[in-house]
């Protein structure tokens, strides 16, 4: 058994230490390492077109983890004033938009906007005075758009585990104390569930900054980091890919290290 773990673990594990590897690479052949260096990482935060789609990537991911982690925690919060049927009904939409694949969302989202876009266009061009209307179209919008709903219900889910644990002792305490609903959330269940909507704050920026199946569809014009590295690899992977590769690699660790340090923390404090 533990050669088996220990294999499955190697198989998913050896490819990425490899990308790690040749991102170090002196050589321009990513199969072939003849010496270390950091030349290619410099290379990489040297090209302009790499450094715009990452300041799209980071753009994206922050606006759209941040309407995430606002309306997550707000669905969070009224789900846990439904009755059971309706939770159980919301929880399972929840979790039924956690499991659809990456392309069905990506799909069915590019099919509603140009759909709402065939609308609205025509109906802005019909009512604007001038000769050049705006024009709705794909871009920052729609992939914030499409990540930040696809990010609420992780955010909603690990937000509503950490209420359900607090119970209704408190907030009916602080009810009989004359305190009022604002000030009791404030004051009292936010600094509870704040550790959690940060670490869905930080699953959902880590998810919005790897994703490419959902932005390949919605993202019209704009490039963002994933999008860039996958057209760079039709052409051959260099170390430069690699190197980008390994960079948002150690981004992404941290912050799911952070988040995990997080949920530890918001544990620990269950316990005590």
């Amino acid at each position: 058994m533990r050669a088996f773990i220990s294999s499955v673990y190697l198989f998913l594990y050896a490819p990425i230490a490899l990308v790690v590897l040749f991102s170090f690479n002196a050589g321009r052949n990513a199969s072939e390492f003849t010496g270390f260096s950091l030349a290619w990482y410099g290379k990489a935060l040297g090209n302009t077109f790499l450094v715009s789609a990452l300041q799209n990537s980071l753009i994206i991911a922050f606006t759209s983890a941040t309407l995430a982690a606002v309306f997550g925690t707000m669905a969070a919060l009224g789900m846990e004033r439904l009755g059971s049927r309706m939770r159980a009904l919301f929880d399972a939409l929840f979790a039924a938009a956690i499991v659809v694949p990456g392309v069905v969302i990506g799909i069915a989202t590019l099919v509603a906007l140009v759909a709402v876009f065939s609308f609205v266009n025509p109906t802005i061009a019909a009512l604007w005075p001038g000769e050049q209307p705006p024009q709705l179209g794909l871009g920052y919008g729609s992939i914030i758009a499409a990540h930040g709903l696809f990010s609420m219900a992780l955010v909603t889910m690990i937000v509503k585990a950490r209420i359900a644990s607090l119970g209704r002792d408190i907030v009916e305490a602080s009810g009989d104390l004359y305190a009022t609903p604002l000030t009791t959330f404030r004051l009292i269940v936010l600094p509870q569930i704040l550790p959690s909507i940060l670490a869905g704050f930080l699953l959902a920026f880590t998810f919005s900054f790897d994703d490419f199946i959902i932005a390949f569809f919605v993202a019209g014009s704009k490039t963002t980091l994933p999008i860039y590295v996958f057209a760079s690899i039709r052409r051959g992977v260099t170390p430069e890919i690699n190197a980008v590769a390994t960079l948002v690699l150690v981004a992404s660790l941290l912050l799911i290290l952070t988040a995990r340090v997080l949920m530890r923390e918001k544990k620990s404090k269950s316990g005590e």
